[in-house]
């Protein structure tokens, strides 16, 4: 086993302690959405900070000051990614054997059933849970998840006829996409100074770690923000298969093969079956917005795993966080 078994009193202790906290930040970002207090430009404004300004400096750090061949794990990206993938699979045909549900909803079905959110979330947790120095397995699944499964989707999308201008013109869209993305491009520039083995200039150090540390509290209540204006619509009993498959499944199977098929340290799995826990990530909406596929539902989605994982994430936890 990769870590003992939870026990009343460290389940209390870590969602004491760091699931509390986490999900309080969200449920003070949701309130204050509700409320109307900061407006209504503040969710578009405070999510651009986030993703532009305060995250991109936290997953440098992460990468540039830890050796390259610690990035280099094949068996956590067979666990993670391989359960994500898989659950990929079971949510496109779920959504085709039970509604009958057109190529381009089985996409997306898929891609709320098996898309963590390791940027927005999962960051922030690690940092709670591990400290800054834990948060490279977050840094190098964002990655993954945003070259991937984002890039997967596309050309499915594409291939599905959702938008008509082909796979090529899809994935020149998407390589253009990841060459403008910094949650893709700060990791991969503090990957290129891990490999050369420089020293970091103690000024950038500083800057990326005074700008990173507001990364954590703003990304979650950036999430309360985004979710107070996300309406509960749409089909749950649909929505409750995929939160099944995102919650339960995804983590079940990436435990599987954490513990039974691939070896690797025991820090890294515990990583990998934490991040396959956290709940639909909010770029899946960006996803359905731009293709104009299965919107609402998506919103849904996020939600309701949001929600759920409350009680999903903190067992979770519970079984790998130190008490």
């Amino acid at each position: 086993m990769v870590a003992p078994p939870a026990v009343p009193h460290r389940t209390m202790t870590v969602i004491l302690n760091v699931t509390l906290p986490v999900f309080a930040i969200i449920a003070l970002g949701w309130t204050m959405g509700r409320l109307g207090v900061l407006g209504d430009a503040a969710t578009e404004a405070l999510n651009k900070f986030v993703y532009w300004v305060a995250l991109p400096p936290a997953l440098f750090l992460a990468t540039a000051r830890n050796p390259i061949a610690e990035f280099v794990n094949v068996p956590f990206l067979g666990a993670f990614l391989g359960s994500m993938l898989a659950v990929f699979a079971l949510g496109a045909l779920l959504g085709r054997l039970l509604h009958r549900s057109p190529p381009e909803v089985m996409v997306m079905q898929a891609l709320n059933a098996c898309f963590s959110n390791t940027g927005y979330l999962g960051i922030p947790l690690f940092i709670a849970a591990f400290g800054p120095q834990g948060v490279a397995p977050a840094a190098l699944a964002t990655v993954v998840m945003s070259a991937v499964m984002v890039g997967l989707a596309v050309v499915a999308l594409e291939l599905a006829g959702a938008s008509g201008k082909g796979v090529a013109a899809a994935l020149g869209d998407v390589v253009r996409a990841l060459g403008r993305n910094p949650l893709v491009v700060a990791p991969l520039a503090g990957l290129a100074l891990s490999a050369l083995g420089a020293p970091l200039p103690r000024p950038l150090v500083t800057f990326s770690e005074i700008t990173g540390a507001a990364a954590g509290p703003c990304a979650l209540f950036a999430i309360g923000l985004f979710l107070a204006g996300r309406p509960l619509t749409g089909q749950l009993g649909e929505v409750a298969w995929i939160t099944a498959l995102k919650l339960v499944v995804q983590p079940a199977l990436c435990w599987w093969l954490a513990t039974r098929v691939f070896a690797m340290e025991p820090e890294w799995a515990a990583a990998a079956v934490i991040l396959a826990a956290l709940p639909t990530g909010a770029l899946t909406f960006v996803v359905a917005q731009q293709y104009r596929t299965y919107v609402e539902k998506t919103s849904t989605a996020i939600l309701v795993t949001t929600v759920v994982s409350t009680v999903t994430l903190s067992l979770v936890l519970a079984a790998y966080v130190p008490g």
